[in-house]
């Protein structure tokens, strides 16, 4: 049997300006993309305040906090890591009592360091660029395949 290469192209891009220009943009200028992120988001958060989230709600607040980490990480607000920290502590805890319940339920603690984070991730996206977000997003893939991240169930 042979051996594989561990050779694997790179992509390519077609249009490098077009990619370079996108880059620059900010995302508040992006014509709907800001309001549909922050809609999303903020469903979640209601539905979750609310006491009927569900998992994919869970996980589109556990997207945003990481994308907020990742953002601090990079510069856009590293004098907020307290805030960062509590709400990615809250989130782990009501997602800890969700999957061993059935219902995501917050107590008063968590539901207020969860709107701080949320507000912060916020700002975040009102001052960065597509190109940012993009290695915000990366850096968030890394930390989880290269297993730094902190799971809310620990595997067994």
């Amino acid at each position: 049997m042979r051996k594989r290469s561990k050779y694997r192209p790179k992509g390519i891009r077609l249009n490098t300006m077009g990619y370079v220009v996108e880059s620059m943009t900010p995302v508040a200028n992006c014509g709907g993309v800001l309001v549909d992120m922050q809609v999303k988001n903020h469903s979640a958060l209601t539905e979750l305040t609310q006491g009927r989230a569900t998992k994919d709600d869970i996980s589109i607040l556990i997207a945003a906090v990481n994308m907020t980490e990742a953002l601090c990480r990079l510069g856009f607000g590293q004098e907020y890591n307290d805030i960062i920290r509590d709400g990615l502590t809250a989130l782990r805890a009501v997602g800890g009592r969700g999957l061993t319940s059935g219902r995501y339920i917050l107590k008063a603690a968590e539901m207020q360091a969860l709107n701080e984070v949320m507000q912060l991730h916020d700002a975040q996206l009102e001052v960065i660029t597509i190109k940012d977000m993009e290695l915000a997003i990366a850096n968030v893939q890394e930390e989880i395949r290269n297993k730094r991240a902190t799971p809310i169930k620990e595997i067994t």
